[in-house]
């Protein structure tokens, strides 16, 4: 019995996939648990095994095509067995009635065979033309005549310029537009050498030109990535706000704790890990920026978490993966420590579920790493904010006797102007800006 291979559905929010690549070919033998094939969803990679064995049959999309989920890929069938037999379409409740139906048509303007010629190649309607031959024939004078008074200003790809039949001809055939080609006939009619002299000149400037290199086509995680955040830039209203962050304190504490810290779990006790614990802490506090803005129907559903699902951006060679901590409010700085060193590493060799980049509530985007002082990130919907990280920089800090130098770290809040107002979005961000300052605010 046939056993189909399908788009599988890799998570709840998932619709569709796209298939990257096949690994088996038409005809090949699988046996079951075997790779099929690598499809994209809307957050990674992901491989298909055979859940039978046989031969590869009726593959029916291909590398690059994307279909919904529970589309039919292929089959998997026994030595000999035939394809499964497409089922007929229903026929259309719009498909044409068995009993021909007469309809009214406009009945054509009597003209001349060259006439009929001439004004199918210039794009002339015989209707706008006046016939001067026998009961108001259109002849061909009367079409030359209707060109050459046409204004040279109404042209499209060689509309209404005046020009000879055969210029206009050799003007679609090379695809040049005769608002752009000098016309060296009466009245600056076009003729036809003119059209071949600017074809030839433009060949020639062609040739001399520098040859650019090939386009490449987006594709996998890029292509993904593409298509959703040109989605969430067009119609997520994104706000922004900036705040500098002195990490004295933050510093000093990781200077202290983080060699038990790499002794208890072998992670490093980075910036991020204390952002990340701050940021939980704060949401706590903040529920309507821990939270997702869904279409329903008509409406706009927006529901509060109270977990904070916490993502993480990874940067790879070809795009950008996020991570997701769970319930991150009630970790400590050990455990948070652990869980982004795992999860960053196992995001790089292409080792996470799809369970561990879903259900994100709120994500840190953070750049650290890199000589940037500030920059805004685009919200990954459905979530309504992103915090953008940048370096740690030393500037001279007014503690209200004198400047001190102290590391600055900038933050940015990207948020949704239709979930958040932005006394919300600063409220959060002088919450986050205490709990840096002052790390021990994260025990309360």
């Amino acid at each position: 019995m046939a056993t189909e291979v399908i788009m599988p559905k890799f998570g709840m929010a998932q619709e569709e996939g796209t298939v990257l690549r096949w690994l088996k070919q038409e005809g090949d033998p699988v046996d079951k648990g075997d790779v099929l094939l690598e499809v994209l969803t809307d957050k990674m990679d992901m491989e298909v095994e055979a859940q039978a064995s046989g031969v590869l049959r009726g593959i029916r999309v291909q590398a690059d095509e994307t279909v919904p989920v529970a589309t039919v890929l292929a089959y998997i069938l026994a030595p000999g067995e035939p394809l499964p037999t497409a089922p007929e379409p229903e026929p259309s409740a719009a498909a044409a009635p068995e009993t021909p139906v007469q309809t009214a048509a406009a009945t054509p303007p009597k003209a001349s065979p060259v006439a009929q010629r001439i004004a199918r190649e210039a794009g002339v309607d015989l209707n706008q033309v006046a016939g001067s031959g026998p009961g108001g024939r259109v002849t061909r004078a009367d079409v030359e005549a209707h060109l050459a008074s046409a204004p040279a200003a109404e042209s499209q790809m060689g509309g209404k310029v005046r020009a000879t039949p055969a210029a206009r001809r050799i003007a679609r055939e090379a695809g040049v537009d005769l608002v752009q080609v000098a016309g060296s006939g009466p009245k600056g009619r076009v003729q036809a050498d003119d059209v071949t002299h600017y074809v030839a000149a433009r060949t020639a400037r062609q040739a001399k030109a520098p040859a650019l290199p090939a386009g490449q086509p987006l594709r996998g995680v890029r292509k993904t990535i593409a298509r959703r955040l040109s989605h969430s830039w067009q119609t997520i209203p994104h706000i922004t706000f900036t705040a500098s962050l002195d990490m004295t304190a933050a510093e000093s504490l990781r200077a202290r704790l983080g060699p038990e810290v790499k002794e208890w779990t072998g992670a490093s006790l980075t910036p991020t890990v204390l952002l990340a614990k701050a940021v939980a802490a704060t949401l706590s506090h903040h529920p309507r920026l821990n939270a997702w803005l869904q279409p329903q129907g008509g409406d706009l559903l927006l529901t509060e978490h109270g977990s904070v699902n916490l993502g993480v951006a990874v940067a790879l060679d070809d795009g950008l993966i996020v991570p997701v901590i769970r319930d991150a409010q009630g970790m400590g700085l050990a455990d948070l420590a652990a869980a982004i060193a795992d999860l960053s590493a196992r995001a790089r060799s292409g080792e996470l579920h799809p369970d561990e980049v879903a259900g994100g509530t709120f994500t840190i985007s953070n750049l650290g790493m890199y000589p940037l002082d500030h920059f805004t990130a685009i919200i990954d919907p459905p979530q309504v904010a992103i915090l953008a990280v940048a370096r740690a920089q030393v500037r001279p800090l007014w503690d209200g006797e004198q400047f001190t130098p102290a590391p600055i770290m900038q933050v940015t809040l990207s948020a949704d102007h239709r979930a958040v107002d932005g006394a919300v979005a600063a409220a959060f961000l002088a919450d986050l800006k205490a709990m840096v300052e002052e790390p021990g605010r994260m025990l309360l």
